[in-house]
């Protein structure tokens, strides 16, 4: 049976951070899975190097763009094989294969009616790669609050105007097409609002792929079709998953199938999104220059301690934190003194009261069959976070069987039935260990192999059918391995200055790579506010028109993690309609009922296609959430600030 899963092909504007890993390493662990369910398992990963973006950062770097490009993907290459993942195929978009593929799905689209030769002027967004059909001259991106350029050229259309209702029938046909259902419900709304016919290529850009004439491959067109070209000449194609971070949701879910679709090419099977990682409750961005690597991690505590917390801490599909501080704390908790101890004890006690042999015992009554099918179903669902919680169950329930039976008063017992009882306690406590260590196998390859062998294990773990395990296989009268510390204990602040030395020269070095300038500048501490702005004149204050206003309704933008809109009485005849950037921070219903400043009198501008009428005034440090102004005593609604 073939599982074939892929990661985005990660643009090559940024080197490999955290966020890359995350996705990367969830890969990693369904394809581990997977193999162990019996299936031949194919993951796909690589790099999208075409686009805009890509040829203004290599030129700043003084690059030619396709030696900018070789240089970022290898640096994720190398990445991934340092990180242990087991990739299959690397794919990047300016292999001379894709092109063709690339060419041959314009020419299906071309051929049965859906492309045709058009002009667009508008707002395009750079940062994103992404046409903003309802903004004007000078709006930011709504998606990365970038500003947008102005752009007119000669396009190429694809007419995703009728792929509407074939879209929303596939996702009535197969309700678990897009997972988690949070974004599925966002992609549903998005499309029954209406599709506009999509560019597809540009005119005004030299580093993208060939169609005809002087038009070039738009990078999504693009880069989506790698999925295609990594599995050429294969019976691969369509993937079985892919696995995507929520950002590029509309391209998986929207664009993709409707591509396929107008081309004749099967469908993906699951497109499945998952959520921003946060640096101590802030989103990671390069804006924020708060991006972290894996590789200072993996130097100091190793690459296993990341896959647990990521996968445990997070519930994969949700939005999760990250910090070095919570990283050991679940690192020291879980896998020192949880796993770490019972293997150790476990195998310690083997060794020392029955001179290094399992006993050929029948194990003391546990029913873990059932824990064993629950962990499965979760790891079906990609539910990770409910399957280490399940297997620490498990391991919780061995701690407390050793500390019942007292396996130390048994062994000076010399009484047979004692003897007995303790080959039993000893073959049932190594039981639940290895029964624990297969299902986190996929999780933690290298730790679940070293106790593997230490319970002198010769099939190999990689080897077992997972979805046959079952209580009692452990074969008695086998000896044991060298018995060796797996998770030594971390001391917390030699750690984290060492992680935070590491991850300071891994800054430098990349963007060394990536031509950036290198500002050395001292950590800011807690509460450094930027110095005042250059000064205005008094008339020039008085022209900005500060109201109180009281927030009547809020909701989220549909297709928009960041935005809010917000319905605010400012003592007018009617409402304002305000739509503000505040959603990473504050849930619309914390709004209702609550006391605004508002800038009253900008001029209007579009949001994701809502009129904003008003800015909401909130403070924030450099790369920092916002904090909404407010009042310690009554105000009237509409009162004006002076």
């Amino acid at each position: 049976m073939k599982y074939y899963l892929t990661t985005p092909l990660y643009y090559v504007n940024a080197a490999p951070h955290i966020g890359h890993t995350y996705t990367t390493l969830a890969a990693d662990t369904i394809k581990r899975f997977k193999q162990m369910q019996g299936f031949d398992v194919t993951l796909t990963t690589g790099t999208d190097e075409h686009g805009q973006k890509v040829e203004r950062s290599a030129i700043a770097a003084g690059k030619t763009p396709a030696e900018f490009a070789d240089l970022v993907s290898s640096e994720f290459r190398t990445q991934w094989d340092t990180l242990g993942f087991q990739y299959d195929r690397y794919i990047r978009t300016t292999d001379p294969a894709h092109h063709e593929t690339v060419r041959m799905m314009f020419e299906r689209c071309l051929a049965n009616g859906y492309i045709y030769k058009g002009s667009y002027t508008g707002q395009y967004c750079v940062s994103d790669e992404l046409y903003v059909n309802d903004a004007k001259p000078g709006d930011n991106c709504p998606d990365c609050g970038r500003p947008t350029e102005t752009v007119t050229e000669e396009n190429y259309f694809f007419k995703l105007s009728a792929f509407t209702e074939k879209l929303l029938k596939l996702y009535e046909d197969q309700p678990d097409f897009i997972q988690p259902e949070a974004r599925r419900n966002e992609v549903l709304s998005f499309v029954r609002g209406g599709l506009q016919d999509l560019s597809i290529s540009r005119t005004t850009l030299n580093w993208g792929i060939p169609l005809e004439g002087k038009h070039v491959a738009y990078v999504w067109f693009d880069a989506l079709i790698g999925y295609m070209s990594a599995v050429k000449g294969t019976d691969l194609f369509p993937a079985d998953l892919h696995l995507i971070g929520k950002e590029i949701l509309r391209f998986h879910a929207v664009y993709w199938p409707a591509f396929l679709m107008a081309a004749d090419f099967p469908l993906p099977g699951k497109i499945f999104a998952h959520g921003w990682l946060l640096f101590e409750n802030d989103k990671m961005s390069k804006s924020r220059g708060n991006m972290l690597r894996a590789e200072p991690i993996r130097q100091v505590m190793g690459i296993e301690a990341l896959r647990y917390f990521l996968l445990r801490e997070i519930v994969f599909g949700q939005d999760g934190s990250f910090s070095y501080d919570a990283l050991i704390q679940r690192y020291n908790s879980d896998l020192a003194n949880g796993l770490g101890n019972l293997a150790s004890r476990t195998l310690t006690m083997i060794k020392q009261y029955r001179d290094g042999v399992i006993p050929a015992a029948p194990a003391t009554a546990f029913e873990l069959n059932d824990a064993i099918a629950r962990t499965l179903a979760h790891y079906e669902a990609f539910e990770f976070s409910k399957v280490i919680e399940t297997i620490s169950s498990l391991i919780s329930t061995a701690d407390k069987f050793i500390v019942e039976k007292k396996p130390w008063t048994l062994a000076k017992n010399p009484d047979p039935a004692a003897q007995a009882d303790l080959d039993a306690t000893l073959y049932t406590s190594a039981e639940i260990l290895r029964i624990a260590i297969v299902l986190l196998h996929p999780i933690l390859p290298e730790s679940t192999r070293n106790i593997w062998e230490q319970l002198g294990m010769t099939t190999p773990l990689e080897a077992v059918k997972i979805n046959e395990l079952a209580w009692g296989q452990l074969p008695g009268g086998q000896p044991i391995g060298m018995i060796a510390p797996v998770f030594p204990r971390i001391e917390a602040k030699a750690a984290i200055e060492r992680m935070r030395e590491l991850e300071a020269a891994e800054t430098v070095r990349q963007a060394k790579i990536l031509g950036k300038p290198i500002v050395e500048e001292a950590p800011a501490s807690e509460g450094t506010v930027p110095p005042p702005s250059e000064k205005i004149e008094f008339d020039d204050f008085a022209k900005v028109d500060l109201r109180v206003g009281l927030v009547l309704s809020a909701e989220k933008v549909k297709g928009s993690d960041k935005l809010i809109h917000l319905k605010v009485d400012i003592a007018e005849a009617e409402p304002r309609t305000i739509v503000a950037g505040i959603a990473l921070v504050y849930e619309p219903e914390t709004m209702v009922g609550r006391k605004v400043v508002i800038v009253a009198n900008l001029q209007p501008r579009k949001l994701r296609g809502i009129e904003s009428n008003g800015m909401i005034v909130a403070a924030s440090l450099e790369g920092g959430k916002p904090v909404l102004a407010a009042f310690l005593e009554d105000v009237p609604v509409g009162a004006r600030l002076k």
